[in-house]
């Protein structure tokens, strides 16, 4: 779609979003009568399927958050730019169940906790949805100035934005700017976006039941004897909370190897320090290297894996972790390129003693936790599970 602007059609559930999906719902707003959105959630769903927000017209935020694949970016270990050259550094994460990440801050123990992208960097959900317009590797608008101007020339947009933020909203680049963020984190907040639905949810109502291979990798999952998994991946105290959200959305170094697949195709050459990166962290060092720890929801459905997509496949994310235990040696080879696994990318700060803190599993138990891991996908996205 390379229209400059769109008259804005009537309200669609998100429901008819997805049946349609983002290129189709792209296409369906080009029709229909003119009308301003009846709330903030409203235009945010619009503004996150607008390709008219960048440079180049040929991306929005559904193209690396995909609602068709968990919200997440299929194409690769990194998204492509508007300019159809750029590729990023990192791997685009899924935003579903992101209105749940806490804002950026240390906690009692002046550790870090919470904040949006893998390094934390944007605070809260408002910031994060201001950070890819601008971003000269995502969709490149030179400026807010420039933003502010798109959403002005659309006559649906000039109608829906001083209706829901007052009459001057769009007439300064920093208030548009900011009533934009706004309102795509609102839309991001609805409950669409953390339906709660997957087989694991319906098992805890008593609506579907586990396998026996589903339960042991359950069982593996929240033991602290038999796996470390849940020291990063459990948030709640309970083991059977309704509202579990599989990360502590805490910082850590796992000893990722660095994507070299990815560096030949993006150029870059310096290494990527995590959380170090973040411009509110003053302690570089002691940060080199974590990152935050993702939610699990969807991971099934949502490869390539960790910050840099540099695991193809799920089962090889567990046989990576599984490295710091065994001390048989064909263990450590990794499937996906027959090799041994890299040495980590940043060497310092990691979680010996959590990776560490466990036995060595078998592919037995291995199979099963990839299993459980399935589970944590939404009833809607189940059929994209092998």
């Amino acid at each position: 779609m390379t229209k400059a602007s769109f008259p804005l059609a009537p309200a669609l559930s998100l429901a008819v979003v997805f049946a349609l999906g983002a290129g189709l719902w792209a296409s369906a707003l080009t029709s229909g009568p003119e009308a301003a959105p009846a709330d903030m959630a409203e235009l945010g769903e619009r503004l996150f399927f607008d390709v008219n927000l960048s440079r180049n017209r040929t991306q929005s935020c559904a193209t690396c958050h995909d609602p068709d694949r968990a919200f997440a970016d299929p194409r690769g270990a990194a998204s492509i730019g508007d300019d159809g050259l750029s590729v990023g550094d990192r791997n685009a994460p899924t935003a579903t169940y992101a209105s749940f990440v806490p804002a950026f801050e240390t906690d009692a123990d002046g550790l870090w906790i919470g904040g949006l992208f893998h390094d934390g960097r944007a605070g809260t959900l408002e910031a994060q949805a201001g950070g890819p317009p601008l971003n000269p590797v995502e969709m490149g608008m030179p400026d807010k100035a420039a933003v502010a101007e798109r959403l002005r020339s659309d006559p649906g947009y000039a109608a829906a934005f001083p209706a829901i933020f007052g009459a001057p909203v769009l007439k300064d680049p920093d208030t548009a700017y900011d009533a934009m963020t706004r309102a795509i984190a609102a839309f991001e907040r609805r409950p669409d976006f953390a339906p709660f639905s997957s087989k694991y949810d319906r098992m805890l109502r008593g609506e579907a039941e586990f396998t026996r291979q589903e339960e042991l990798g359950r069982l593996l999952f929240f033991s602290r004897q038999f796996t470390n998994c849940n020291q990063c991946h459990q948030l709640r105290q309970s083991a059977i909370d309704p509202q579990e959200t599989f990360s502590d959305y805490r910082y850590y170094n796992l000893g990722v190897p660095e994507n070299h697949d990815l560096r030949g195709r993006n150029g870059v050459t310096v290494l990527d320090e995590g959380l170090a990166r973040n411009p509110g962290v003053s302690a570089a060092a002691a940060s080199r290297g974590r990152y935050r720890t993702p939610t699990l929801r969807n991971v099934a459905v949502t490869a390539p894996y960790m910050h840099n997509g540099v695991f193809e496949d799920l089962r090889t994310v567990i046989l990576f972790y599984n490295t710091y235990n065994t001390r048989n040696e064909t263990r450590k080879i990794n499937p996906e390129t027959g090799a041994p696994f890299g040495p980590p990318e940043v060497p310092e700060n990691i979680e010996i003693d959590k990776l560490t803190d466990g036995p060595a599993l078998d592919d037995q138990r291995i199979d099963a936790l990839v299993a459980f891991l399935g589970t944590l996908t939404d009833e809607r996205y189940e059929d994209l599970l092998d």
